[in-house]
Order: structure tokens, then sequence, then C-alpha cells
């Protein structure tokens, strides 16, 4: 998997602040279990994910210097939220396939 730029600083930065990573983890833990997917779970982190960049950037020169630019451009945490989510939490089970009315898997098939 591969991280933006900005992405990679705010995965440093938690790594190597325990109490951060604490946060975030419980915060990745919660939405994935009310979450119906991992897909959706990963797009209210990447949303999350920025909230906590912007707020953190005020008061971390690492991050500030990493945003780059002024102005309210939002910046994609998508890939991190989906990595976050891959590590963090515990893999759901995959959906099977329906069976046919006929007991043959994917139904209407000879």
């Amino acid at each position: 998997m591969s991280l933006n730029r900005s992405e990679q600083i705010l995965y440093d930065y938690i790594r190597r602040h325990p109490e951060e990573r604490q946060y975030i983890q419980n915060k990745v833990q919660v939405i994935s279990r009310g979450s119906s997917s991992a897909e959706a779970a990963a797009s209210r982190i990447d949303a999350e994910l920025w909230r906590y960049y912007e707020e953190r950037s005020s008061h971390v020169p690492a991050l500030t210097e990493a945003g780059g630019r002024p102005g309210p451009g939002r910046i994609s945490m998508k890939n991190l939220a989906e990595y976050l989510v891959r590590i963090w939490t515990e893999p759901r089970p995959r959906e099977r396939p329906r069976e046919g009315g006929d007991g043959s898997p994917g139904g209407n098939y000879p």
C-alpha cells in the first residue's frame, strides 16, 4: 500500500506517540464495528483522520510543514484509513455466494 506524503507523516506521528496511537486505534475499531463493510468504515475513518490531521497540525510542527499549502484544500486519507482498518481490526468473514433454488451455488446454472 502506498501512502501519500501527508498520510505517511501522520502515520509516523501516530506510531511515535502512544497516546495518539491509542486514540486513533480506538476510533478505527469503534467505527469498523459499527460499519456494514470495511469500505464503509474506511470512508468514515478517512474523514475522521482528516479532521484529526487538521486539528493536530495547528500544534505539531511536522504536520504543519506537511500540509505544504495554505487554504482549505482537503487531503485524502483514504489509503491510510484502509491500512489502519486492515492492521487494527479483525478480518470480516467473506460473504458466501447464495445458493440457488436447486441447491447449486449461484442460482440458475445447469
